[in-house]
């Protein structure tokens, strides 16, 4: 298998260098991969990413995606090398096999463009199922999971060029992490990871080390999560999405707080009124 990070040399220049010449040096980095998705040998997608955890992610991007409504839809998952990347063949049962492929079927335009023209546009801002209530939270109890964050996040300490997602909860703490090139893969392993083990993301919060997109939110809704914090800031389009199936999405987590943007009343102290 593919190994997820890889050394290579490079040549150095450092300010603080006596000589100010360039050195040889050597650099850890994140390996890419091409990672084709094929349920019941239908083609779907292609995905760069890091060949790492791919049983999750195979399991998380059918799930977020809303190609299957459960776990429980997927009979199997191979992991295929190829000379070119790695294949995950997803077998569907025979009835979300059939109601999958009504819908590619449904979908494909007659010049084989997929999702295309209105309806492309219509798929891509559908907001995702209403989110539970989950639980409130207290600013200190946000600021706990985020700093939980990094010391499990083994890939980035080692190239600092990855992203991660987090499920934390109140009274079990950091239960899992995922890693990746790419904040969604990241997110979708995550999802993958929450599922095959059984569990459900109701009662926590996802966790995230990127911005928040709108993907990001209509994912974490897919996986069930009520509440989001993540480090940099969202985007407004975001924004309306979390505001529209009722995710709380707070971001901009720094060691001295962070700001919350939509549906405040699972932070204990929030009120409305503190979000324009």
């Amino acid at each position: 298998m593919i190994k997820p990070i890889v050394r290579v040399p490079c040549s150095v220049w450092r300010a603080h260098s006596a000589s100010l010449e360039m050195t040889a040096g050597t650099r850890a980095i994140p390996e890419e991969t091409a990672i084709a998705f094929t349920f019941n040998t239908a083609s779907y997608a292609v995905m760069m990413a890091t060949p790492q955890d791919l049983e999750d992610f195979a399991v998380g991007f059918a799930l977020t995606e809303g190609i299957v409504p459960s776990l429980e839809a997927i009979d199997t998952v191979e992991v295929v090398e190829e000379d070119a990347g790695i294949e995950l063949r997803v077998w569907l049962k025979t009835k979300d096999a059939a109601e999958f492929l009504g819908r590619r079927r449904k979908l494909a335009g007659p010049t084989g463009c997929g999702l295309c023209g209105v309806e492309s546009l219509i798929e891509a801002m559908r907001p995702p199922p209403p989110v539970s209530q989950g639980q409130v939270l207290t600013p200190e109890e946000i600021m706990t999971a985020v700093s939980s964050l990094a010391a499990h996040q083994e890939l980035n300490r080692e190239t600092r060029a990855v992203h991660a997602a987090g499920f934390w909860e109140p009274a079990r703490g950091l239960l899992a992490v995922r890693e990746d090139v790419g904040r969604h893969n990241a997110l979708d392993k995550l999802g993958g990871a929450r599922a095959r083990d059984g569990e459900t993301a109701a009662q926590g919060i996802i966790v995230l080390t990127s911005r928040v997109s709108i993907e990001m939110v209509q994912k974490s809704a897919m996986i069930g999560a009520p509440i989001v914090v993540a480090v940099s800031a969202p985007t407004a389009l975001a924004v309306r999405m979390a505001e529209a199936c009722g995710l709380t999405l707070a971001a901009v987590a720094r060691k001295d707080g962070f700001e919350v943007f939509t549906h405040p009343h699972r932070i204990a102290g929030a009120s409305k009124s503190d979000v324009a």
